[in-house]
């Protein structure tokens, strides 16, 4: 009787066993957002094409007063772009936010003082200049993706440009060397963000690639 005994006990043994193995197995990825590192982020708004420029000088202010504890991260929200240059397909490094960056840092209003006087920088996206607005879990997860321990995280879609264009609009020349012409649009790449307007040149229908920036919709 005492070997049976001894014998479901076993069995039972074994059988917790399986069942800590399938819990092991079962348990789900373990998910690192930015949101959760210390300090917040925010929105620092900069003057057109300073972006690199206010990095390096907040680099260095950060070192100089040694606020690394407070002023943490400096991101580039960046993302990959496929082009056709010279008749090939490239892709490339473009900015997702043009004069924008984010800094992660402590919600101290006089770090906030330091960050909005460093040269090049007008300031943070907030309702009050002493009190910028924090970026919320799910902002920041669609900028900076979150990292999956064992899953390849798909990298987030680039967001098709807004215009107001449609095939076959009258559109009107605003810049360039034909400032002042209208036609009609022919083509609308997206990707590239221009158009191709048909222009009666000479008597001639002519097709000339324009940028959004440069035409206007009549």
């Amino acid at each position: 009787m005492s070997d049976l005994e001894t014998h479901d006990d076993d069995v039972a043994t074994s059988d917790d066993e399986i069942l800590d193995v399938t819990i092991l197995e079962d348990e789900e990825p373990i998910v690192e957002s930015a949101f959760d590192r210390p300090g917040r982020w925010y929105i620092v708004h900069t003057f057109a094409g300073h972006e690199q420029k206010v990095i390096g000088a907040l680099n260095n202010i950060i070192k100089s007063r040694e606020l690394q504890d407070q002023i943490y991260e400096i991101f580039l929200p960046e993302e990959d772009v496929t082009e056709f240059k010279g008749g090939k397909k490239v892709t490339v490094s473009k900015r997702m936010f043009p004069s924008y960056l984010l800094v992660r840092c402590e919600p101290d209003p006089e770090i906030f003082y330091v960050i909005g006087s460093t040269p090049g920088v007008t300031g943070f996206v907030g309702a009050e200049k002493t009190k910028p607005t924090a970026l919320t879990r799910r902002e920041v997860d669609n900028i900076i993706r979150p990292f999956v321990e064992g899953v390849e995280v798909p990298v987030a879609k680039r967001r098709l440009p807004t215009h107001e264009f449609d095939v076959n609009d009258t559109v009107q020349i605003k810049t360039g060397p034909f400032a002042t012409f209208s036609g009609h649009v022919a083509e609308i790449n997206e990707d590239q963000l221009k158009v191709k307007v048909l222009v009666d040149i000479f008597g001639r229908e002519t097709p000339v690639e324009l940028d959004f920036t440069q035409v206007t919709k009549l």
